[in-house]
């Protein structure tokens, strides 16, 4: 009877409502430009936001997230293929005293053709391009800043994000371990014309926590996340743009020598489809995983609660089915809106106590640059 009613919803969810929400108008990357060249920039990145939980299960707190970042940068573009800036990151919680959370920023890109390679701050979070299961999207409000080393490919058929951020440093001796994230996110298009676009991608986490100068007992962690699938959109005339399906199987699995975890392998199946219409994007996503941690996920996908009331409490099978609504507009140039609801059923939830929990989301994003200088040779 699971097979059955499994591949029921399946089909259901393919002959009804995009996968991930689109993350387009989130996303700010700082390039070199030949154009530019000898230029001097103010770069501004206004990111503005509302997330709201409205949920009461074991697995992931109800909470809200409302506040704005600004990230002021000096860019200069030293070379067709080179740019180096430097600013600061400022995020300010509403309802909070003060400015929450402050980080300095510089990179040095450095790109040839299609290819970009980065080091200091990576174009991070939202920017790899992952599906929340093992990247949460969140990350974009709550760990806006990643410093690393990075590469990436991007052209017609063919994305590559790898990646490693280096999330905690040590000295000798250090009260805490380090804490390193590597990744690598792609995707390959095998056809892409006026009547269908179809890709396949993959993606890849490694988390390691350990190291030698600490002086922590602890041992050390080393757990990895990968997903794969395929990417289906199909463009359609009228009122409904497209026709949308992104489907995933996703793994874990906890490579350390001593394990600390409630469980060593996982698996789960993360199935989308949906519709783009002029009125926005409709989704529905069906989740079902056995025994899945991801360090970097979503905690609502997770068989671990990250609960704060719910310390230590698991749940093997996570069967989960959201219904999607997204709304992304350009307002004025370099002014964009993004409004999100998503309402959410735990299917494990025994009859008679199942409910419906939602979160909502309304983003404000500015972003642009202004010459301040031209460097005369």
């Amino acid at each position: 009877m699971k097979k059955i009613y499994f591949l029921v919803l399946f089909v259901a969810l393919l002959t009804s409502s995009q996968a991930q929400i689109v993350n387009d108008s989130l996303e700010y990357r700082i390039r070199p430009d030949s154009l530019k060249t000898d230029e001097l920039h103010l770069s501004i990145h206004n990111f503005n936001y509302m997330r709201n939980y409205e949920y009461f299960n074991k697995i992931q707190d109800g909470y809200t997230l409302f506040g704005g970042q600004l990230e002021p940068q000096l860019v200069y573009y030293a070379h067709p293929q080179l740019s180096i800036s430097a600013g600061v990151h400022l995020r300010k919680d509403f309802g909070g005293r003060g400015i929450y959370r402050t980080f300095p920023l510089f990179s040095v890109k450095y790109q040839k053709h299609n290819a970009t390679l980065i080091n200091g701050v990576l174009e991070g979070n939202i920017h790899h391009r992952m599906i929340d299961p093992i990247y949460d999207f969140e990350k974009k409000i709550t760990e806006p800043v990643e410093y690393g080393t990075q590469f990436i490919i991007d052209n017609k058929s063919f994305f590559l994000d790898a990646f490693i951020n280096w999330k905690r440093m040590v000295y000798k001796p250090s009260p805490d371990q380090e804490q390193i994230l590597g990744g690598a996110s792609a995707e390959i298009t095998l056809l892409d014309n006026s009547n269908i676009r179809l890709s396949v991608p993959l993606q890849l986490t490694a988390f390691h926590q350990g190291g030698q100068i600490d002086v922590v007992a602890a041992p050390l962690q080393t757990l990895v996340n990968g997903a794969m699938g395929f990417k289906l959109r199909v463009p359609l005339k009228g009122f409904v743009n497209a026709f949308r399906s992104e489907n995933y199987y996703t793994h874990y699995r906890d490579l350390s020598f001593t394990s600390v975890q409630a469980y060593s392998n996982g698996g789960g199946w993360f199935l989308n489809s949906g519709i783009d219409t002029k009125l926005g994007s409709l989704m529905a996503t069906y989740w079902n995983a056995n025994e899945f941690i991801a360090t970097q996920g979503m905690p609502i996908y997770q068989s671990v609660s990250q609960h704060i009331n719910q310390v230590g409490y698991t749940q093997a099978n996570r069967q989960l089915l959201m219904i999607r609504y997204s709304y992304q507009k350009k307002l004025i140039p370099n002014l964009y809106l993004d409004f999100r609801f998503e309402p959410m059923m735990d299917l494990n939830r025994p009859k008679g106590k199942k409910k419906i929990e939602f979160s909502n989301s309304s983003f404000l994003v500015y972003k642009q640059e202004f010459r301040l200088h031209k460097v005369k040779k």
